[in-house]
């Protein structure tokens, strides 16, 4: 299994015989090397939103257009996007599919989910999501953009994961203070990824607060984009 951070809150996920895009904004994105793309998506085979946020999808349309794969997320945002003729795969809070041999379940996350990007009015486009992707003997939990919740509860017990990918920069989600206190509350973490983090001015530049907030044995890896973390 390969993690590789594309800047902000988007990775590139290689598990069982999938390729997971998750979130790929690339296009304008200040941590993304745009002469990179071509490697960043080589061999994708799915591309998983959280939510429809321009920082998250504005790229999801064209990439399943030119990569010839499904976008899979919330309902109400597959069917805005099939209209901009993506393929997609719709589906639930809840709800488990299988990309590959891995198997992806939607859970909650709390935060908006609008369409803001492509300069008309806002548009509703369902609801804020994480993921639950297991394969090759691990669970990787996606947060997505969020705050703490009650349900991190259950969704740790209930799905166990090994590796974090904590959205935590500040301001829009949880920062690095508040993701700690979440993963030290909920959850049995081996490994944390941050992100979300270091875009922007506002936003975190670093994940030491995180690192300092947790106990022992739980390792904090700090991303750099297009360098691949392996499990």
């Amino acid at each position: 299994m390969k993690i590789t951070w594309l800047g902000h809150s988007g990775f590139r996920i290689e598990i069982e015989q999938a390729v997971l895009l998750i979130d790929p904004w690339l296009t304008g994105n200040p941590m993304f090397p745009e002469a990179r793309r071509a490697e960043a998506v080589a061999g994708a085979t799915h591309i998983l939103l959280t939510h429809a946020h321009g920082d998250h999808a504005s790229d999801a349309a064209a990439l399943s257009q030119e990569l010839g794969v499904p976008v899979a997320c919330i309902h109400e945002l597959a069917t805005w996007l099939g209209g901009q003729g993506a393929q997609t795969t719709g589906f639930g809070k809840g709800g488990t599919i299988d990309c590959g041999g891995a198997k992806v379940t939607m859970v909650n996350a709390s935060h908006s989910a609008s369409v803001d990007f492509g300069g008309g009015a806002l548009l509703p486009a369902g609801s804020a999501a994480g993921f639950m992707i297991r394969g090759e003997g691990r669970t990787i939990y996606v947060s997505g953009d969020t705050d703490i919740m009650a349900d991190m509860a259950w969704m740790a017990e209930l799905h166990q994961p090994e590796i974090g990918i904590l959205s935590c920069g500040g301001h829009y989600t949880m920062d690095m203070e508040r993701a700690a206190w979440a993963a030290r509350k909920y959850f049995n973490f081996r490994w944390v990824i941050p992100c979300h983090y270091r875009t922007f001015p506002i936003l975190a530049q670093t994940a030491d607060a995180l690192r300092a907030g947790l106990p022992p044995g739980i390792e904090v890896i700090e991303p750099e984009v297009l360098e691949p973390i392996g499990f």
